[in-house]
């Protein structure tokens, strides 16, 4: 080839995000989202390069699909049909599969090449459906929020870079949470920072794109999400940028925000045009969890707060409401990208907790709650955002549990009740814990089933970012 033509061909290799390739790699692994008792949806991006390289991950045009089997031989696999990897797709293979069998674990891999007849298996990972939801089962899940990739790599305000061997392997929370073997993991939002570093921040979809590369790649996220299920849900950061909502002409816009979050996870089914980010799911007799979408439908965050404005928007508030007085389940748990106690940053209006934000949509729901029959105790919310961890009681007795920033470089401390500069200055809101002092790391949620005359229990440990507890609240 000419060189005329290789510098063609390089030209256009970088503006697509790919690289002609003998072999198909999976650099970013696989993944196994959005489990039910019956069915799961399996992705992973053909890369032409098994690491990232240079700054940067193209991915490699292809075709692949699916094996799972009940079996790590994989006899009696079932297959999905073939799929096609390209630029549209960011070289992305998504599945959804039915029919699989309660409370079971699952084998799967990706078979993969350039063409069908060239492709050969790649991957081995696994994952477990959740259980039947008429049985009493335990249930054991990771929450966490606010990756921020750039201050892990670079460093912040006077906090360091993470070392070296950490930032080529990851966040070093990722291996404790692999150490306590999860069911599966709950990504609360700000999964990837569009928005950081803010000189460059990504405003395009080859740069959106390349956020997501960058940190999902990461050798500590492949282990992880090899044997762990993630469930996901997006905020401002991946949004489009902090304390983002519909409005304004910048760009990311709010259409491209949306399109990109349902690209690169799984958490709808590929295809479906239609299908909203809002869900429930029934975790066995005891436990159900709800997932609601906090940026899709929200009102301008600076309009004045009334009966109109609403986070939620009027769709999904009714399911909301509606599926929580439906529900029998012995705990129910929200969870919410957002505050929605805090206490929070008495300046924002981003938030249910905020007192210029949408604080009305926020204490109407509480009082629906108790309308409905739901009592504290029983219904409890795990939230994202806020970059500390802690447990608050709003004064009508419920309960929100806040699972803090994944990294110690993304950390800060919180603001406390009956303080000037917080959303709660009249210190209305019970904290029985809050972090001191800042910390990275996660939330843990344990139900064990009632059994023998024994009640079920729901505990809440918050963990630090090597794994150990900083605090511990059961419920019974």
């Amino acid at each position: 080839m000419k060189l005329p033509a290789i510098r063609l061909l390089l030209s256009l290799c970088l503006a697509t995000g790919a690289l002609p390739a003998a072999e198909i790699h999976l650099a970013q692994g696989l993944l196994a989202g959005e489990v039910t008792s019956d069915s799961v949806i399996l992705q992973t991006r053909l890369t032409a390069v098994p690491a990232p390289a240079g700054g940067g991950l193209p991915g490699a045009p292809g075709t692949g699909r699916f094996e799972i089997s009940e079996n790590a031989a994989f006899k009696e696999a079932r297959a999905t049909a073939w799929l096609r990897a390209g630029e549209e797709s960011d070289f992305i293979l998504k599945a959804r599969i039915d029919g699989l069998k309660p409370g079971t674990t699952y084998h799967y891999r990706a078979i993969c090449g350039v063409e069908a007849e060239s492709a050969k298996p790649l991957g081995a990972c696994s994952f477990k459906t959740l259980p039947d939801p008429s049985q009493a089962a335990p249930v054991d899940f990771i929450v966490t929020s606010c990756l921020n990739h750039a201050f892990f790599m670079n460093g912040t305000k006077g906090v360091p870079a993470a070392e070296a061997e950490d930032r080529a392997k990851g966040y070093p929370a990722l291996d404790a949470v692999l150490r306590l073997k999860p069911d599966f993991v709950i990504l609360n939002g700000d999964c990837v920072y569009y928005d950081h570093p803010e000189a460059t921040r990504a405003k395009s979809l080859a740069g959106m794109r390349a956020k997501w590369h960058e940190q999902y790649a990461m050798p500590r996220f492949v282990r992880l999400f090899a044997g762990t299920p993630t469930y996901w849900l997006k905020d401002d950061h991946d949004y489009r940028r902090n304390d983002s909502d519909t409005t304004g002409d910048y760009e990311p816009s709010h259409r491209l925000g949306i399109r990109v979050f349902r690209e690169q996870v799984p958490v709808v089914p590929p295809g479906d045009e239609d299908a909203v980010t809002y869900r429930t799911h029934r975790m066995g007799r005891d436990l159900q969890l709800w997932f609601v979408e906090g940026r899709d439908y929200r009102s301008p965050n600076k309009s004045p707060d009334g009966p109109a404005k609403s986070i939620w928007g009027k769709e999904q508030k009714a399911w909301l409401e509606k599926t929580l007085r439906e529900s029998d389940a012995t705990y129910k748990i929200l969870v919410s990208p957002t505050p929605m106690i805090g206490p929070d940053d008495g300046y924002k209006s981003d938030n249910h907790a905020n007192l210029s934000g949408f604080r009305r949509e926020g204490e109407a729901f509480f009082e629906g709650l108790k309308a409905a029959g739901i009592e504290p105790g029983r219904f409890f919310i795990v939230c994202g955002d806020r970059h500390w961890k802690y447990h608050s009681r709003h004064p009508s007795g419920f309960e929100e549990f806040s699972c803090g920033a994944l990294n110690r470089e993304n950390a800060r401390l919180g603001r406390a009740p009956g303080t000037k500069g917080s959303s709660d200055p009249e210190g209305k809101v019970v904290q029985p814990y809050t972090d001191r002092p800042a910390s990275g790391g996660f939330l843990r949620v344990e139900l064990v089933p009632a059994a023998e005359g024994k009640p079920a229990r729901l505990a809440f440990t918050h963990h630090e970012d090597r794994g150990g507890i900083l605090y511990r609240h059961e419920a019974r």
